[in-house]
């Protein structure tokens, strides 16, 4: 069916294929379920591109330009949909929006799950779920307008979270696998007294991904380690990626997705391997996670959790009765929340953001932070990388109302840091713009001066007030990210 709408006094022609017609709703339209398009008459307009998980890459890019995408395709099974993937279209997951310059923005988003895709050329930006029908929202004129009336129309049907983390100290950038029973005694005496709420264990704990048992670093167990980090005053925190397996994690064959010729899926690529996702449409697989969560939470201790790669619960496969790949994301997430209770923080790291809603209390927000600011070797913009983690974070503000956005750790150290004053400044003001604060940083390895340094930051509560796309005010002080972005609104390196 086709037809005029008019949103904030402009006319655009709709066409759509589902039942009904549009209907008004607080900031835009609640537009019919199913396939829809918009005629935009905007010409070479800026695309916003949102990625489907975590680390997926979001920005503007002009319709002119080659589309913002991850190129290097085993990356991209990682750290996007590559079942979706187009490499001459502009195409994103869930929302899109179109900017002509003139201080309006035309936003078309999913209200459902389904794995909603939404792609744009000169003429017309329109939206299609993989799987099943529901609504979209459209809405036209001032940029943090839009985005977030989208915000209220996503609380209204899927949930949010108003669950703070508090200031986190996180072991990954300073140990990453080689972790240890005794560096972290160490490190807790340490971190005693300091402004740190949350001592969160990083991978390396485990005895292999997808065998969730302490390995021979961790002697005393796990019990023994969250009861340190309480009495050294702070919540006890761990990672876990719930819903993958390396090939020899003892797993059972049965609990793991297989595609339409039966063979295992691998949703992604880390630890050196490819590593399988679980079928979360099975009953014994949902089993398996329940009796893991009960076990970190209720035996262990743990009332942080980082629950990482989780997008993989969502990669194509041939699932029990043929379910809707996104709604068994959703459910698996919800017994984790079940289980665990509504007490514990609840981080998800390549999470999906519709399905995650009303579940999840943060989000990651960006790829791995790393201490420098640019690989040299990569433009993948996926990659682990600070530029790569402010871009996308940045680019995922308007999410706040929903979920915290988790931008990655702040450095305080000099010891293995290439970022520059700038960039480590860049990197402080988007955490203190998020609410989200987290450091990777042993205070043995900090100077007095970076100790102290680290202590204000962490105890200060400055206001922020956003100004432009890319521009903030943190206690009365200008901060712009343009020139972290690129020399021009929706630049990026082509990929």
């Amino acid at each position: 069916m086709a037809l005029l709408i008019e949103l904030s006094g402009r006319t655009f022609a709709l066409e759509h294929d589902g039942p009904g017609s549009p209907q008004a709703a607080d900031g835009g339209l609640v537009l019919p379920p199913g396939r829809v398009a918009l005629l935009h008459g905007l010409g070479d307009a800026l695309f916003y591109r949102h990625g489907q998980n975590s680390w997926s890459p979001c920005g503007w890019r002009r319709l002119s330009e080659p589309p913002l995408r991850i190129a290097n395709p085993q990356r991209r099974v990682t750290a996007d949909d590559d079942a979706w993937d187009e490499a001459g279209r502009h195409h994103s997951s869930a929302v899109a929006a179109l900017d002509a310059g003139d201080g309006n923005v035309l936003l078309l988003g999913a209200l459902g799950l389904g794995v909603p895709r939404l792609t744009s050329d000169r003429d017309a930006l329109a939206g299609f779920y993989e799987s099943g029908a529901a609504p979209w929202f459209a809405a036209y004129g001032p940029e943090d307008e839009v985005f977030a009336a989208y915000t209220r129309q996503l609380a209204a049907r899927l949930g949010s979270s108003s669950r703070t983390a508090g200031n986190v100290w996180c072991s990954w950038y300073a140990y990453y696998e080689t972790i240890t029973e005794q560096q972290l005694a160490k490190d807790l005496d340490d971190l005693r007294g300091l402004p740190f709420d949350v001592v969160q264990v990083d991978d390396g704990w485990e005895r292999l991904v997808g065998d969730w048992e302490p390995n021979q670093k961790f002697p005393s167990g796990m019990r023994a380690l969250a009861d340190r980090i309480t009495d050294a005053g702070m919540t006890p925190g761990l990672w876990l990626a719930p819903f993958i397996a390396l090939p020899d994690a003892p797993v059972a064959p049965e609990l793991l997705l297989r595609d339409g010729r039966g063979d295992r899926v691998i949703a992604g690529h880390n630890w050196g391997s490819g590593y399988h996702a679980l079928d979360l449409s099975r009953p014994a697989t949902l089993d398996h996670i329940a009796a893991l969560t009960h076990r970190v939470v209720h035996e262990w201790g743990f009332k942080y959790l980082k629950l990482d790669f989780i997008n993989a619960g969502a990669a194509p496969g041939a699932r029990v009765d043929a379910a809707e790949r996104e709604q068994t994301y959703r459910d698996a997430l919800a017994l984790i929340r079940r289980v665990a209770g509504d007490d514990v923080y609840l981080l998800g790291s390549g999470a999906i953001l519709l399905p995650s809603l009303g579940i999840l209390d943060g989000l990651r927000s960006g790829p791995d932070v790393a201490p420098m600011w640019q690989n040299y070797a990569s433009d993948d913009p996926s990659d682990a990388m600070a530029r790569n983690a402010v871009v996308n974070t940045v680019h995922r503000l308007w999410q706040q109302p929903l979920v915290e956005v988790d931008p990655d750790v702040i450095y305080f150290r000099s010891r293995l840091n290439l970022l520059t004053d700038q960039q480590l400044a860049w990197l402080r003001d988007l955490a203190d713009i998020c609410r989200f604060r987290a450091i990777s940083d042993p205070p043995s390895w900090l100077t007095p001066t970076e100790l102290d340094a680290m202590v204000g930051y962490l105890t200060a509560r400055p206001s922020v007030q956003r100004l432009s796309r890319y521009a903030y005010s943190v206690d009365g002080r200008p901060v712009d990210f343009t020139a972290a972005i690129g020399p021009t609104a929706g630049a990026y390196p082509i990929s």
